[in-house]
């Protein structure tokens, strides 16, 4: 009996810095494998999900166990998958490719994910994407309007955020703390070779997508004059057209009754219809410096750990 394939790449994240987009691109790649589910958080085993505030564990899936035996033919965006066998029966369809890998942004945030991948996967590849964080925070933001999470000023939901007793992974949104890229990245550089980790800076995935992924494909020692098609963008900024879209969205039982259950053409169409992609908001040139301000450490000692210059990421 063959023996089963497991993941030797992690795309770690972070958040809001095109992991969805590379997720799907690297899913044409023939010697790639990637895991049915796109995030699985299985390592992050410091983020509990039984604290989760109610709509993001609403928004889970449900009938995982249904799902894993099944033929998995049908994606699912995230799920908490705990239990090791569980976490095995992702990889259950992996056959002959080279690079078996799977995406999951709270490895990044989580203190516990990099040295539980290593742990079991001591040679596996460490890829994360970093983008400008004052960009970062406010595209969440942008996300959290388009899902009905948040309503009014971006600064004003940024310092609520922070302020909360209660903060963490699905517990608060954590627009600025997962931005605190330092030592979410030494903690990877600490157990990992240098030459196991690469980091790709947001901006250049975004100026050139077909270049970062022929690195990757390089770093994967997989063929790397494969040719994507980029003709799909994913994950892209949109807001409601109205407050009832806003208030439909928050109604999470009907989101996922739509997610489940209405075919991906037709929602598509549904997005045309009740989102847009016009006056969305945009990012005020004080608020840009107030959280330069917040980051300004962070980001200089970022710079310094992965040798790179990051100093358009403080300018106003």
């Amino acid at each position: 009996m063959p023996r089963m394939k497991l993941p030797n790449f992690f795309i770690v994240g972070s958040a809001k810095s095109g992991t969805t987009s590379v997720y799907n691109y690297l899913k044409q790649h023939p010697d790639i494998f990637m895991s049915p589910i796109k995030e699985t958080h299985h390592f992050s085993t410091d983020i509990d999900s039984k604290k989760f505030r109610p709509d993001y564990a609403a928004n889970l899936n449900r009938n995982i166990d249904t799902w894993l035996n099944g033929d998995q033919r049908k994606e699912i965006f995230h799920a908490f998958i705990n239990d090791w066998d569980k976490y095995v029966k992702l990889f259950k369809h992996a056959e002959n490719q080279k690079a078996v890998g799977e995406v999951t942004n709270s490895y990044l945030y989580s203190t516990a994910a990099a040295t539980n991948i290593h742990a079991k996967f001591p040679d596996g590849k460490i890829i994360m994407i970093l983008r400008n964080p004052v960009d970062r925070a406010f595209s969440h933001f942008l996300m959290d309007l388009k899902s009905g999470r948040e309503t009014g000023d971006f600064i004003d939901a940024l310092k609520r955020d922070m302020a909360k007793p209660m903060k963490g992974w699905g517990i608060s949104n954590v627009y600025f703390e997962i931005g605190l890229y330092y030592e979410q990245v030494k903690r990877y550089l600490e157990v990992f070779p240098k030459n196991q980790v690469k980091i790709i800076l947001y901006d250049d995935y975004r100026n050139n997508a077909a270049k970062v992924l022929k690195e990757i494909c390089e770093f994967l020692s997989i063929n790397p004059a494969f040719e994507f098609e980029f003709s799909k963008e994913h994950n892209k900024a949109m807001l409601p057209k109205s407050s009832a879209v806003t208030l439909m969205m928050k109604q999470r039982g009907l989101k996922n009754f739509v997610k489940d259950f209405f075919p991906k053409s037709l929602k598509k169409n549904l997005k045309k219809i009740f989102f847009t992609e016009k006056n969305l908001p945009k990012l005020s040139t004080d608020d840009r410096k107030y959280l330069v301000e917040l980051y300004k450490t962070d980001i200089q000692n970022l710079s310094k750990l992965i040798n790179r210059d990051l100093s358009n990421w403080l300018k106003t």
